[in-house]
C-alpha cells in the first residue's frame, strides 16, 4: 500500500488513527502491530509470513543472547546464527535470481545443476531485515536489553510508517517510545504538516519529473540536451521520491507519538562526496558505519586497511540497493572517490580553501553525483554506456534537439520549484523572519500550513487523474 494511494488516505489512515486515538494505552501497541501487518500484507498477503518469521526468529535469538550474557563464546555463536539467518533470508529473496542468471551466462554448463530462479522480491525486505539485525547486534553488545514482549518487538520491526522504505530505525531510538509515548495536539499538527510536505514532494515534484526522466532513459538516440535534462530530472526525482517518503514516515510517526531521526539533510548542497553521503539516506549510512565500518577498524587503521574497509562498505552499499551490476559499480564508484578524499584529507582541507576552488569542487561533486545517478537508473551496463554516449552527443542527433526544447519548456516551472526545494532557502527565510520580526513567525507558520494544505488538495487531484505513482525505493 502506498502512502500516496487513495486506499491509504481514505481507508487505512482514518481507521488506524481513529481507533488508535480511542483505545487505552495498553492496547495501542497491539492495534498498531495488527495494522502494520495488514499494511504489509495488502499487496502480497503471503509475504507477511516472512515478516512474522523474522520477528519470531530475532525475538528468540535475542532472548538466547540475553541468557548467555556471561558466556562470550556462546553469545558469538548465536550472533553468527542470527547473521546467517537474516542475511540468508535477504540473499534468497533478493540476490539468488541474480546469482543463478549470472552463473548461466558465464558458465552455461551449470544450467542443469542450478536452474534459473524466479523468486519474487518482498517489498522493503532490506529495510526490515537491517532493523532486525541492528536490534540483535545491539543486544549482543549490551547496548539495549532484549525485549521480552514479542508484540513490542514485532511493532518495532513492522511499524508501518517506516516499514517498506525507511528510514532504518534503531531499536534504541524507539525503545522507550514503544511503552511511553504521548500524542499532543502540537505533535499531531507537526506530524500532519510533515506528512503533507512529503506527500507534495512526491506527487508534485517526483512524479512529474519522472515523466521526463522516463522519456529520456527510454530513448535509444536522445539528443545530448535531453540526455542531460533526463539525468537532472532523475536526480531530482529520486531525491523527492525518497526524501518525500521519509518525510511522510516521520510525520506519521509523530502523529502516533514516535520520533524518528532525520534521513535527509539537503544532500545536493554538499561540497564533497563524503559530505553528500552524510546527508543522503542518513539512516543507511550510519547503519553501515556502526555495524560494518567501525567493527572493521574505521579510519583509525593503516592506509591499506582503510582502503579495504571503504571498498567493503561501498561494495555492500551497492549490493544493498539491488541485484544488478549497475548498483555494484555505482557503489564502488562512490567508494573509490571517498577513498581518495580520505587518503588525501581533501574533505577536511576544503574549509581552508579559497571560495573559487571550493565552488569548483562543489560543481565537480554535483557532476559526479549526476553521472552516478545515470548508472543507478540504467537497466544494465550497456544501457548506461549508451546513455553516457548520448550525454556526450555521440548519438548522431543535434546537441540541442527538439526533444530537449519541448520538455524543458513544458516542465520548466517544476524544474525551478524542485531546484529551489533542494536548498534550505525556505528554512533560512523562516529563521530570518523569526529573528528579526518574532511577531511574524506565527503568521509565517499559518501561511505555510495554508500553502501546504492547498498543494495537498492539488496532489490528491493529480492522483485521481493520474495512476503513475511508484516509489523508487520500494525495489530495495
Amino acid at each position: 500500500m502506498l502512502f500516496t494511494s487513495l486506499e491509504f488516505l481514505l481507508l487505512f489512515f482514518p481507521i488506524v488513527f481513529g481507533v488508535n486515538f480511542l483505545l487505552p494505552r495498553k492496547l495501542k501497541n497491539y492495534w498498531l502491530l495488527l495494522a502494520s501487518l495488514c499494511f504489509y500484507a495488502w499487496g502480497e498477503p503471503m509475504f507477511v509470513l516472512i515478516m512474522i518469521g523474522s520477528i519470531i526468529g530475532n525475538y528468540l535469538l535475542a532472548l538466547w543472547l540475553n541468557a548467555l550474557r556471561d558466556k562470550p563464546a556462546g553469545k558469538k555463536a548465536v550472533l553468527v546464527l542470527d547473521l546467517v539467518l537474516n542475511l540468508g533470508l535477504l540473499f534468497v529473496f533478493k540476490y539468488l535470481n541474480f546469482l543463478t542468471a549470472n552463473l548461466h551466462a558465464w558458465f552455461p554448463a551449470t544450467e542443469s545443476l542450478f536452474p534459473v530462479t524466479k523468486i519474487a522480491l518482498p517489498i522493503g525486505i532490506s529495510f526490515f531485515t537491517f532493523q532486525a539485525l541492528s536490534y540483535v547486534i545491539d543486544v549482543y553488545r549490551g547496548d539495549v536489553p532484549a525485549q521480552k514482549n514479542i508484540g513490542y518487538l514485532g511493532l518495532y520491526i513492522s511499524l508501518f510508517p517506516q516499514l517498506i522504505a525507511g528510514p532504518i530505525v534503531r531499536y534504541s531510538t524507539v525503545m522507550d517510545q514503544i511503552t511511553e509515548r504521548k500524542v499532543t495536539l502540537q505533535s499531531f499538527s507537526e506530524g500532519m504538516m510533515r506528512f503533507m510536505i512529503g506527500f507534495n514532494k512526491k506527487v508534485l515534484l517526483a512524479n512529474v519529473l519522472a515523466e521526463v526522466a522516463d522519456k529520456a532513459f527510454a530513448r535509444t538516440s536522445a539528443s545530448a540536451g535531453l540526455a542531460w535534462l533526463g539525468a537532472l530530472c532523475y536526480a531530482l526525482q529520486i531525491l523527492f521520491d525518497f526524501s518525500g517518503y521519509s518525510d511522510m514516515a516521520i510525520g506519521l510517526g509523530r502523529m502516533l507519538g514516535f520520533r524518528f531521526l532525520e534521513n535527509f539533510d539537503y544532500p545536493y548542497c554538499s561540497g564533497s562526496i563524503s559530505e553528500f553521503w552524510r546527508r543522503w539516506h542518513i539512516s543507511l549510512g550510519t547503519w553501515f558505519r556502526d555495524y560494518v565500518y567501525f567493527p572493521l577498524g574505521g579510519s583509525r587503521v593503516g592506509k591499506g586497511k582503510l582502503v579495504r574497509n571503504l571498498l567493503i562498505v561501498w561494495l555492500l552499499t551497492g549490493i544493498w540497493h539491488g541485484a544488478n551490476w549497475t548498483f555494484i559499480l555505482w557503489g564502488l564508484l562512490y567508494g573509490f572517490v571517498i577513498m581518495i578524499e580520505k587518503l588525501t584529507g581533501l574533505s577536511k582541507k576544503l574549509k581552508d580553501w579559497h571560495a573559487a576552488p571550493r565552488v569548483l569542487y562543489r560543481v565537480l561533486t554535483l557532476l559526479l553525483i549526476l553521472l552516478g545517478w545515470v548508472l543507478f537508473r540504467a537497466d544494465d551496463l550497456p544501457a548506461a554506456g549508451r546513455y553516457y554516449l548520448a550525454m556526450l552527443g555521440q548519438t548522431g542527433n543535434a546537441v540541442i534537439g527538439n526533444d530537449f526544447i519541448f520538455y524543458s519548456r513544458e516542465y520548466i516551472v517544476y524544474l525551478i520549484a524542485a531546484l529551489v526545494a533542494c536548498t534550505p532557502l525556505v528554512r533560512i527565510v523562516r529563521k530570518a523572519i523569526a529573528a528579526r520580526k518574532p511577531n511574524l513567525a506565527a503568521t509565517a507558520d499559518v501561511v505555510g500550513w495554508v500553502v501546504q494544505a492547498m498543494l495537498f488538495v492539488v496532489s490528491i487531484t493529480m492522483l485521481v487523474m493520474n495512476a503513475h505513482n511508484p516509489f523508487i525505493y520500494f525495489n530495495f
